[in-house]
């Protein structure tokens, strides 16, 4: 459709709760409360189909943002569980190493009293004690390797010290940091709940008015993209994520879905790659931000092609000029022509 930009699952309450009740009271009674007409000629069916593709363009932009939302939540909680580690690591270290530091200096202070009480740090006195020369020159360099030694140790101690109030420290920034983006959490679940309470709105002012479609406006609005036959090489269906993707052609439709049994959009790519052990972004335009750009002329089927301006709309190349893609609310998974809505772009994963 016009702007598909959700992709994965999303938990969006309501997305399922549509009144079936609309379909048998008929299009007019559906549309009337919307403010659109009912259709009697062919081209006020094509005007009905274009304006109902702009309402479901507010939904499925609506439910891209709530993805968005959604892993930038994500990504915040793993950041914070990331953050709140560096600082339990942090103050375990500080511990060790004060401790360590204190056993240092008791060392030091221990060296200090021995030197005191038994040894002369004067080399004249020393001489003086000493029974001839050789006794002294052996008592000073005695005296020269204890001094070492406890300098050695103090060194040391000094060393651990500042390990230990480094890591303090970086515990204390980790501590902080966390808690800032926790509060930036907090903020971002408010807006989620809000967006997710418009976009229960919208999905459900679609669903109404696609519901209430008679078998000839619903014929109309699923052939909007000129679906067609599947015929590609079956060099091409036996590509794994092609495979994948075409043997869910005639699914329906779900709003955020990324299947087994509904899809939308990017939903559908998602899936298709995650069953051959690759993961790709979850929304439209990450998709085809996060691969490598192809020219249209070197597209290979399994490549994503991207619709629409802000990449809003994505779908998988076939081969034959075919993409497959989950075009809207109503319309089950389908194969259409390449050029059959506005390119953005191609990648390849």
């Amino acid at each position: 459709m016009g702007t598909h930009r959700a992709s994965s699952r999303v938990s969006v309450r309501g997305f399922n709760g549509t009144a079936k009740a609309f379909a048998a009271a008929g299009l007019a009674s559906a549309l009337a409360a919307g403010g659109i007409a009912t259709p009697a000629q062919a081209d006020e069916v094509d005007d009905l189909i274009k304006q109902m593709s702009e309402i479901s363009d507010e939904a499925t932009s609506k439910a891209e943002e709530v993805k968005a939302i959604e892993d930038d939540i994500a990504k915040g909680e793993r950041e914070v569980k990331s953050l709140k580690k560096v600082a339990d690591d942090a103050r375990r270290d500080a511990r060790k190493a004060a401790d360590a530091q204190d056993g240092a200096q008791g060392e030091v202070d221990n060296r200090a009293r021995v030197q005191y009480r038994k040894l002369s740090n004067d080399a004249n006195v020393n001489a003086l004690e000493s029974a001839n020369p050789q006794e002294a020159i052996d008592r000073a360099a005695y005296l020269g390797s204890l001094s070492r030694s406890a300098q050695r140790t103090l060194d040391e101690s000094q060393r651990l010290n500042q390990r230990a109030a480094q890591r303090a420290t970086d515990a204390n920034i980790a501590v902080a940091v966390a808690n800032y983006r926790q509060s930036e959490l907090e903020g971002k679940r408010k807006k989620l709940e809000r967006e997710r309470r418009d976009l229960d709105d919208k999905v459900k002012d679609v669903e109404k008015r696609v519901d209430a479609f008679t078998p000839e406006q619903r014929s109309r609005w699923e052939a909007k993209n000129g679906p067609v036959s599947l015929n590609v090489p079956p060099s091409a269906s036996a590509n794994g994520v092609v495979g994948s993707a075409l043997s869910k052609i005639g699914s329906p439709y779900g709003w955020g879905a990324a299947g087994p049994g509904q899809f939308d959009c990017s939903g559908l790519m998602y899936w298709a790659y995650q069953q051959n052990g690759k993961s790709i972004p979850r929304t439209s335009s990450a998709q085809l931000a996060g691969g490598t750009p192809v020219s249209m002329s070197e597209l290979q089927p399994g490549d994503i092609i991207g619709y629409y301006p802000g990449v809003t709309h994505v779908g998988m190349y076939v081969g034959n000029g075919q993409v497959v893609h989950a075009a809207d609310y109503g319309i089950p998974v389908q194969v259409v022509p390449l050029n059959s809505m506005p390119v953005q772009g191609a990648v390849r994963y």
